[in-house]
């Protein structure tokens, strides 16, 4: 398996796809730490814009939810008020009483994560997002819960310990919070700055802040569900249809049905589950943050000022 940006953070690709994935999850140092595009000073350039709306922006508490204006605030744009933006200042007030910063999707808007996401996403065949957690000493910003993806988690700066608990016995199991009787721990360990966690998907986690301020970097590997099988089998099998769109009487209608019923099941006669699998995957990645194209202005201002 050739896979050189996982292979920074886990070290041979090939051992831990052996070892871990799926499987159980493990703590990697890397030599030299984690290789991050995304920093703590990336975290206060997006703050001090002003300009970081949600839902790229959420405080959390694990037992204490917060509401959207706790930390958001308006902005007025020509004598109109627009809601949902960063505030700085209840941020940082959050903070110090013990909440949770979580960014989402910083691989939509902070353009090296974005890059090395692609990278990842091409070697694994699967769509990855990232996502950036601040969390002070002591706290705990999301209760036990089990995530709908793998998770790659790169300690940033500080320390935090976590918990990681069985995974589900079936494929019948619902991501988000976890309540009643936890499942049985199968790893504990403290994350310090440099360090990688791996926690395969489904395997219900919590972690508390433990010295410093904890960033840690979540990058999420998602995987395709029954959802993304049949909208995948959908396009699959309407693909080259031509049925009427709107048939005018009982008959036509009865017509339309057999046209279908014979052009899917030809459609999907020599189909494999292999290309059923790989159609989903390529329309997850499909749907990752595109190579950006950024216009530059100055360049056609030069155009223009140049001779006619």
């Amino acid at each position: 398996m050739h896979a050189p940006t996982l292979a920074q953070w886990v070290g041979d690709p090939a051992a831990f796809t052996t070892a871990y994935w799926r499987r159980r999850p493990g703590v990697f140092r890397p030599d030299g730490g984690v290789r991050s595009p995304f920093a703590l000073a990336d975290v206060d350039a997006a703050l001090a814009t002003g300009f970081l709306p949600e839902p790229y922006v959420e405080m959390t508490r694990a037992e204490d939810p917060l509401g959207r204006d706790d930390y958001l605030t308006p902005r007025a744009v020509h004598e109109s008020s627009y809601g949902g933006f960063a505030d700085e200042k209840k941020i940082r007030a959050l903070l110090d009483d013990g909440a949770t910063l979580l960014m989402r999707r910083i691989d939509q808007w902070h353009g090296p994560t974005r890059d090395l996401l692609a990278r990842l996403s091409a070697e694994l065949q699967r769509a990855v997002e990232a996502f950036c957690f601040v969390t002070p000493p002591g706290t705990q910003g999301v209760p036990l819960h089990r995530d709908d993806a793998d998770v790659l988690v790169l300690q940033l700066n500080g320390s935090k310990s976590w918990r990681v608990h069985e995974g589900p016995a079936d494929g019948n199991w619902r991501h988000g919070r976890v309540d009643g009787e936890p499942p049985a721990e199968v790893l504990r360990a403290t994350l310090h700055a440099g360090e990688v966690l791996y926690i395969p998907r489904g395997f219900a986690h919590q972690a508390v802040g433990n010295e410093g301020l904890s960033v840690h970097l979540s990058l999420t590997i998602r995987e395709i569900h029954m959802g993304d099988l049949f909208r995948s089998l959908q396009k699959l099998s309407a693909k080259s249809m031509t049925i009427e769109t709107r048939p005018l009487d009982d008959a036509a209608v009865l017509a339309a049905a057999t046209a279908m019923l014979e052009h899917v099941r030809a459609a999907v006669a020599d189909l494999t589950p292999e290309d059923l699998v790989r159609h989903a995957r390529r329309r997850k990645l499909a749907a990752l943050p595109a190579p950006r194209s950024p216009i530059s202005l100055t360049a056609v201002a030069a155009g223009h000022d140049g001779p006619a």
